[in-house]
């Protein structure tokens, strides 16, 4: 990977985001990488539905977390978790160059061991563990292409035994309090559903937990609540039709948001960006 400050992506279509030379592109395939330069403000504070394990590649990508500040350099490894706040800017003059995937709870969860209940927990939120580094180099060193099948699987094998072994709590063990089926059916449901209002007696019929043992055994299973898992399914068919050309307010009927300034003010909690600018950030995008 290159370790220099790019004023462009190599390859892609020059455009300034409000007078800046900042860029955002997104890589190939089902699972989201991203690419991007920042020169000073990055994202406001924010959160995801899924683990960001990000690589940063020249300058200092500064962000605040659990209550402090964090300073990413070239070579660290990003480990953000689901549900968690954070901002982002640039720590030096120069900016920050860096990658990032996305990686659904679901995903990492199918990669541990049938033994370990809950998601492993790692207490800093950059970090030079070679093992991590290592897992997110697996996943963030071809943006171009999308992931083969097993190459995939390599990258959530690896990523999932460094977590393990970097976390320190005693949250991997068992818990047998956690309806993890009745959760799976819940998400089942959530994503078949998106597109409209779902109320919570639905999802006790579904699976035939109350709603708070419900909620207690989804965010133990895929890291967030059912609404906000909800939320973000929204967002992503309407990101998705943003990058296909689609208006704003085309793009939130698309995602079931009853208007586009709804789906801004959700857009803007889940990536820190209003969907605008996020759009216009754009440089190169590697779908079809």
């Amino acid at each position: 990977m290159d370790q220099h400050l790019p004023d462009r992506p190599t390859g892609g279509l020059e455009r300034s985001c409000n007078g800046t030379r900042d860029w955002l592109r997104v890589g190939a395939g089902e699972l989201l990488r991203i690419e991007a330069f920042f020169g000073g403000h990055a994202y406001d504070p924010h959160q995801h539905d899924t683990y960001g394990i990000g690589l940063t590649l020249a300058g200092v990508q500064s962000f605040d977390y659990r209550g402090a500040r964090a300073d990413s350099l070239a070579g660290d490894v990003i480990v953000l978790h689901p549900d968690e706040t954070h901002d982002g800017r640039a720590g030096v003059e120069a900016g920050f160059y860096y990658r990032m995937a996305y990686i659904e709870p679901a995903l990492l969860r199918g990669a541990l061991d049938r033994q370990t209940r809950s998601l492993p927990f790692v207490p800093d939120a950059v970090s030079r563990d070679p093992r991590l580094v290592h897992a997110a180099r697996l996943v963030l060193r071809d943006l171009d292409r999308d992931l083969e099948p097993l190459e995939r699987d390599q990258f959530l094998l690896a990523l999932a035994d460094a977590m393990l072994a970097v976390d320190k709590s005693t949250a991997t063990g068992r818990d047998a309090s956690a309806d993890l089926r009745a959760a799976d059916r819940a998400r089942a449901f959530l994503e078949a559903q998106f597109d409209r209002t779902v109320h919570s007696e639905e999802l006790e019929r579904e699976t035939g937990l109350d709603r708070f043992a419900l909620a207690r055994s989804f965010r133990r299973r895929f890291g967030t609540s059912p609404y906000r898992y909800l939320t973000m399914r929204r967002l992503d068919r309407a990101r998705g039709a943003i990058l296909h050309g689609a208006s704003l307010a085309d793009a939130a009927a698309l995602g079931g948001f009853a208007d586009q300034s709804h789906m801004t003010r959700q857009f803007r909690r889940a990536y820190g960006v209003s969907p605008g600018r996020w759009r216009a950030m754009q440089r190169t995008t590697f779908r079809t």
